[in-house]
């Protein structure tokens, strides 16, 4: 028997690595600009003193947020992935590397950097808690994989996390927004500019967990009626 299967129509994966390629973008460009700041030693601001008098943890911050949103990006195209699971995994291990850096300098950055213009407790709580968030989520990802080969699971963990290293991107927006409804800066609204990007991104990830049972059995669904009317 010969199951027919309707032919694959939808760019869905392709747009949704463009917009992910794209959100990360202006924070990388920036990171960029950063390290070539860095690198060349520009006139120091007060602001930046603190990334001149300790590199390390900024430099590893953003070469591993570029590592993590560039190629976790391509983790969501089912071309790669399905045909090329061994490149899932090795990347799924780059990935996984690249995450806890990215968490792990950000929460160093937060506890042992002065803070930022505007940067009131709020903002110091939001990053503990995200930064926190998104270890514990890798790690919950990493063990539902490897120990319970529990793949929705570890889709899920793995996609909240990701979703929290990709909220720099969002923050770009919501500052945007802010700028717009605000206009002069205060600590409360650049709290809630920051919480904010990483709440949509949260929203977005939970939305898109709760479509991964659905589609697979509709996937399911479609095949069964395939072979009942296949000759």
């Amino acid at each position: 028997m010969t199951a027919h299967t309707p032919p694959q129509t939808k760019p869905t994966p392709w747009l949704v690595l463009a917009g992910l390629l794209l959100l990360s973008a202006v924070p990388l460009i920036f990171g960029a600009l950063r390290i070539h700041a860095l690198a060349t030693g520009t006139p120091i601001t007060p602001n930046d003193a603190r990334f001149f008098a300790s590199p390390l943890p900024v430099i590893v911050h953003i070469v591993s947020a570029a590592g993590y949103a560039l190629v976790g990006a391509f983790q969501f195209v089912t071309g790669y992935r399905r045909p090329w699971f061994g490149w899932h995994r090795a990347a799924g291990r780059v990935l996984t590397v690249c995450g806890l850096l990215v968490a792990m300098s950000g929460l160093w950055m937060t506890l042992f950097y002065l803070p930022s213009p505007n940067s009131g407790g709020l903002v110091y709580a939001f990053r503990l808690v995200f930064g926190s968030s998104m270890i514990v989520s890798i790690f919950l990802g990493f063990e539902a994989i490897f120990r319970r080969r529990d793949v929705l699971a570890h889709r899920a963990w793995m996609m909240r996390a990701y979703a929290l290293g990709l909220a720099a991107g969002t923050q770009v927006l919501t500052g945007m927004v802010e700028s717009l409804l605000v206009g002069q800066q205060t600590e409360l609204s650049r709290a809630l500019a920051l919480g904010a990007g990483w709440v949509i991104n949260l929203a977005v990830a939970e939305w898109a967990i709760r479509r991964l049972p659905a589609q697979r059995a509709r996937r399911a669904a479609a095949g069964a009626l395939a072979l009942q009317q296949a000759p």
